[in-house]
């Protein structure tokens, strides 16, 4: 039996805060190049779109099969093939620009599908080893790694992109270089100190705590339990709404003249909601409780899309923004405690699988729907639409009550 020690349990957490805040550096750095270089390899801007689309299908398309492959195979494993695609990807994105090649560009984002896929389940990962009131938090420490993505990816930018010429390469190579490098650290600090296997400690947790008889589920019947349809619920919804109102607010800005910079400090508002308190988040569950949070993200959202939708000025949309982000984070933090509380050891990987699959699958509706919705009726529609979507979840929410073995949980 292995013994569950707390100094185990911080090194188990920190190893993949640490690999996840690497990680989001070299994603959002490259990311932030990327309609840029498929508009110049494509020659085309209406393809500026299509290597992003394909890094989210190919998400969707393996976060149930690598959430099968972390129940089989660990945790750790499942993580490695994740970080490994992800230097395989960037490679691809090296000689993409350095070839001028769409073709490899568009293979490059779907190889780091498989990296986006496996990210997703490390808050998961993280917090199945510790106590039910602990996840909460621990779940909003691993959100809150995207920061390091979110500001310091961009900055990456520039400096690697002049490493590259200095080497003798095409600058927008730069941030797929450090890339590799980000990646493979992030491998070797997954292969090397995630261990044990988290899905060992988080059954050793289980059967020493007699957290639940174990019950053989079938997905179907897991899916239809109340608290997991909240929490999955919670998640879809929350990434549907932001993605409809994020991905439109830049093309509803320029229409209104603001200038670039403008619209850099609404991002930055609507980033700093996302991630910026994902910690604060989690403690603030571990004290209220998952479905209160939940309730207050749905309500922080309805906020978002009111003032979304009647937004005049730059600071009426740096406030919608922020809100956006935070409401996104509540439902998403909270969303992800409940599910994992609502699963066994054994079930965890497949289930929290499918549901980033549906996540993926909401940010991609939401992306490919905002912009024809804009077009019918301006931030007034596309805010409407996220607001009757709140409205709609919150009236479902109200309905779904826990099952009597788990009513207990908050």
């Amino acid at each position: 039996m292995i013994s569950v020690q707390p100094a185990l349990l911080r090194r188990i957490t920190g190893t993949l805060f640490l690999s996840e805040s690497v990680y989001s550096a070299a994603f959002i750095a490259t990311l932030t190049l990327l309609s840029v270089n498929a508009s110049l390899l494509s020659g085309s801007d209406a393809l500026a779109g299509l290597p992003t689309t394909l890094g989210l299908v190919s998400r969707a398309a393996l976060a149930v099969p690598i959430g099968w492959l972390m129940d089989r195979w660990g945790r750790r494993l499942g993580l490695m093939v994740g970080y490994g695609a992800g230097v395989l990807g960037m490679v691809a994105g090296v000689f993409a620009v350095q070839s001028f090649s769409f073709v490899l560009l568009c293979a490059s984002t779907a190889i780091t599908g498989v990296t986006q896929a496996t990210s997703q389940q490390s808050r998961f990962v993280a917090a199945e080893i510790w106590a039910p009131a602990a996840r909460a938090r621990v779940i909003g420490l691993l959100v809150f790694a995207g920061t390091a993505g979110a500001v310091g990816g961009p900055l990456l930018v520039g400096p690697t992109s002049a490493l590259a010429l200095q080497w003798g390469l095409q600058a927008n190579a730069g941030p797929y270089l450090f890339g590799i490098g980000l990646l493979a650290l992030s491998l070797l600090l997954t292969a090397v100190l995630l261990r044990p296997d988290p899905l060992h400690l988080g059954r050793c947790y289980a059967e020493q705590e007699a957290l639940r008889t174990p019950v053989v589920r079938s997905a179907r019947t897991i899916l239809a339990d109340p608290t997991v349809a909240l929490a999955v619920g919670s998640m879809v919804i929350g990434q549907l709404v932001m993605t409809l109102i994020m991905v439109i607010t830049p093309v509803h800005m320029h229409h209104e003249h603001h200038s670039a910079g403008e619209i850099s400090v609404v991002f930055m508002a609507h980033t700093l909601g996302m991630f910026g308190f994902a910690f604060l988040t989690g403690w603030l569950i571990g004290q209220l409780g998952a479905r209160p949070m939940i309730l207050f993200g749905a309500v922080v959202l309805v906020l978002s899309s009111i003032l979304a939708m009647q937004a005049a000025n730059l600071l009426a949309l740096v406030v919608a923004l922020f809100l956006l982000g935070l409401g996104w984070s509540f439902c998403f933090v909270a969303g992800s405690a409940l599910l994992t509380s609502a699963l066994q050891p054994h079930e965890r990987g497949r289930i929290q699988g499918a549901n980033d699959m549906l996540v993926a699958l909401a940010s991609g509706t939401g992306s490919l729907s905002t912009g024809a919705i804009f077009s019918g009726g301006g931030m007034v529609a596309v805010g409407a639409v996220g607001l009757g979507l709140t409205l709609a979840f919150m009236a479902l929410a109200a309905w779904l009550r826990p099952l009597p073995e788990l009513a207990g949980q908050k």
